[in-house]
């Protein structure tokens, strides 16, 4: 097995197939002791230690206990609040973390071979049969060959921008569909109101087709980012940072401990994971949550369904298409159907007004329970009586609550395709075409 990158996707793979007896070559660009060294919110919930059976974070590599979100609107009068069991989790040391999930890979049999360079798959008879590599520190070239190769080289994604149009999975993610962050980690001079609550902030002003965010961290640190939509001429989130944020009274006399950008996937995953010898996961696969765009557990859940697809596969026999199709069903029934519901909600947010958020929000449009519940994968029910039509219509906001019923029906629409993946690939075009259609028209209506 060959894994390229070895960040939380990939460890998580590497560690379930090396811990099944097949030999695993676990790849990353970054030398050893660096891997887990990324730009992030550093958040992730509770339920994906549970649920994938990994010890909750402790000593240095935990910096902090969530037990929910604040949500603020972009003028910042109305905040929800809102905390439950899917929301309470942790804010962690990024790097610390990453060396937890290297080391549990390592410690199952995957060898290592960090500062190499990965730059196109090996493909023959139709098969991904391996990769070709540089050495970084010796500058050989290499051509490394395996029964299966994963993809989890982040939204780089170096094997998968290579493949040729007949493996059927895509190439390239559009502009659109992406996010550019900016974060930093700052010491502040005063702890944070609520240190037990994540900030997200809702200002189209400030972050045309994201949020930005505080996230408090232990010892009176926090984690504060901003993203803006990778559209053509988009505004430079460092920049709107410190002019939207960083003024802010908070952080007068704080200062920089580490600052850095990076590019965030915020769409459904990708509509097909694999091909012949070859599977895709975490940002490589779009596998990060479309609103907030934490990509951690979801990643460590799609490595850990590809880890133990691709053994009982290989168990039998040849990593077909057809035999590794079961990722796809599985990862889609466990987390693709909630992002498609949360990528109709994404492109509903992008398309309204500041105005419409605030408006919406001051009047509960859409309640504290309604964003617990649709941040859980869950139906939204909107809160629309005869009294809020008439107040909206006095406002001459109809248009908003149309949107708002649309959206819902969207949604709706969105995860019944979803509960009906194709179990075989002989399906997969028609329903690909579907998917296309109602997120092409979703696009075509909000924006």
């Amino acid at each position: 097995m060959i894994v390229v990158g070895a960040g939380t996707a990939g460890c998580m793979a590497a560690k379930v197939l090396a811990s099944r007896g097949f030999d695993v070559c676990l790849i990353d660009r970054k030398d050893g002791p660096s891997i887990g060294r990324k730009v992030c919110g550093d958040a992730i919930g509770k339920h994906h230690f549970d649920n994938l059976g990994l010890p909750y974070p402790a000593g240095e590599e935990k910096e902090g206990d969530i037990i929910g979100l604040k949500i603020y609107s972009p003028d910042r009068e109305s905040v929800f609040h809102i905390s439950g069991p899917g929301l309470t989790g942790f804010m962690i040391n990024r790097h610390l973390f990453g060396q937890r999930l290297l080391r549990y890979a390592v410690d199952a049999g995957a060898v290592l071979r960090d500062n190499l360079h990965v730059s196109a798959p090996v493909i023959k008879d139709g098969y991904v049969k391996g990769v070709s590599a540089t050495d970084l520190k010796t500058g050989e070239k290499l051509e490394m060959l395996s029964k299966v190769t994963i993809d989890a080289s982040g939204v780089s994604a170096v094997i998968r921008r290579k493949l040729p149009p007949e493996f059927g999975i895509e190439v390239e993610v559009n502009g659109e569909d992406q996010v550019v962050c900016y974060r930093e980690i700052r010491q502040l001079s005063e702890e944070m109101e609520e240190p037990d609550f994540c900030e997200i902030y809702l200002d189209l002003t400030a972050a045309p087709g994201g949020y930005y965010w505080i996230f408090p961290k232990n010892g009176g640190k926090a984690n504060v980012g901003l993203g803006v939509a990778s559209t053509p001429n988009h505004p430079n989130p460092k920049s709107q940072l410190y002019k939207y944020v960083l003024n802010r009274q908070l952080f007068d006399s704080s200062s920089i401990i580490h600052g850095g950008g990076g590019i965030v996937p915020t769409r459904r995953p990708l509509d097909s994971l694999v091909g012949n010898g070859i599977v895709i996961i975490g940002d490589a696969a779009c596998q990060a949550n479309p609103i907030h765009g934490g990509g951690i557990g979801p990643s460590m859940i799609g490595g850990k369904i590809s880890g133990e697809v691709i053994a009982d596969v290989l168990e039998e026999g040849d990593p077909s298409l057809e035999a590794l199709w079961p990722i796809n069903v599985r990862f889609m029934e466990s987390y693709g159907m909630k992002q498609a519901g949360l990528d109709v909600f994404r492109i509903f947010l992008q398309g309204i007004t500041n105005e419409d958020l605030n408006y919406g929000m001051e009047y509960k449009i859409i309640t504290e329970e309604d964003v617990l519940k649709a941040s859980l994968g869950e139906d939204i029910h909107l809160n629309i009586g005869e009294a809020t039509r008439r107040v909206f219509s006095g406002l001459g906001r109809l248009n908003l609550l149309r949107s708002l019923h649309r959206m819902a029906r969207i949604i709706g629409e969105a995860k019944s395709l979803y509960r009906r993946y194709p179990t075989v690939p002989d399906e997969f075009p028609e329903w690909k075409m579907e998917v296309e259609r109602l997120f092409n028209a979703a696009k075509a209506y909000f924006w």
